[in-house]
């Protein structure tokens, strides 16, 4: 049961991570599986397979969320934005009191004093800051729905490096919830590369043009899931308050990137939508962490 969670769990954060603006981390953070994902993820042979049973279905579900649902995801944003929008942020609320709750744990060995509090609260308004920042950032971006009519690009060596650039960077930020990798990917200007090749992986014709497309991303994802990983897990360890106060401010700020507001309704029957689809996203983070395999 705790795999097909994970996998579960790993298509959802793959379908967040093709769309700009959404963070895959955020999600791993709403399904309470943040601090074993980054701990797990390691170029140490040994510690991976270790955790095979954690990282194969998790992992997995994460591409299959990617390779299903780049084009649904897409549809989704162009038929049903408000709705789309308020089921996030309602995932987002539902994972707030985790989250608060880990910024202010407090043991024998880890004691909240005055100015430590004060620490705390001082990250959570600078990672609400940051992520404020990005979102206006992420408002100068134009065309965020990919061109899925054009055609692929020919490889050059400049285009190689520039797509594995982008993943890099995209996959440290993947790592910090609220920063989104697609986003930036988008600002780097591949992410409409990218989304084109993953559908056109499925067409013979275009298999080996799209592989070597992809090729470049997939390295760079690696090597930037690995390097954001140690670092996040190395704060976790140094300064876990602190770091939780950082994502607690991130998860505030993304909430409110994402919050659609209410001009967008149009009638009774879309703000019903609207409602059911919070309390759905809600529903999901909170109970989410509590069937969660992270402590085991």
């Amino acid at each position: 049961m705790d795999m097909i969670i994970l996998f579960l769990t790993g298509i959802c954060i793959g379908m967040a991570n093709v769309i700009p603006g959404v963070s895959g981390g955020t999600l791993a953070v709403v399904f309470n599986i943040y601090d074993r994902f980054i701990n797990a993820i390691t170029y140490n042979v040994k510690k991976l397979w270790a955790n095979k049973r954690f990282v194969g279905p998790l992992l997995s579900g994460m591409a299959l969320g990617v390779l299903l649902f780049s084009k649904l995801i897409t549809v989704l944003y162009e038929n049903f934005p408000v709705q789309t929008n308020f089921f996030f942020t309602g995932l987002i609320i539902g994972s707030l009191p985790m989250i608060f709750s880990s910024t202010f744990k407090q043991s024998e060995e880890n004691k909240l004093s005055l100015g430590k509090t004060i620490g705390i609260i001082i990250c959570a308004a600078a990672g609400l800051a940051a992520l404020l920042y990005f979102s206006y950032l992420e408002g100068t971006v134009d065309g965020v729905t990919p061109d899925m009519s054009s055609a692929l690009p020919e490889l050059t060596f400049k285009l190689a490096m520039r797509i594995f650039i982008a993943g890099y960077i995209g996959a440290i930020a993947m790592v910090i919830p609220g920063i989104s990798g697609s986003l930036l990917m988008l600002i780097l200007g591949v992410y409409t590369i990218v989304m084109k090749s993953i559908p056109a992986l499925f067409v013979p014709s275009e298999f080996f043009h799209a592989l070597f497309l992809l090729l470049p991303n997939g390295i760079g994802v690696l090597l930037g899931l690995i390097c954001g990983a140690k670092l996040v897990a190395w704060l976790l360890k140094k300064a876990p308050n602190h770091t939780y106060g950082v994502i607690f401010g991130l998860l505030l700020g993304s909430a409110v990137n994402l919050f659609p507001g209410f001009g967008g309704i149009e009638n009774a029957g879309q703000a019903v939508a609207c409602v059911l689809c919070v309390i759905l996203g809600a529903c999901m983070a909170y109970f989410s962490g509590k069937l969660s395999p992270e402590g085991k």
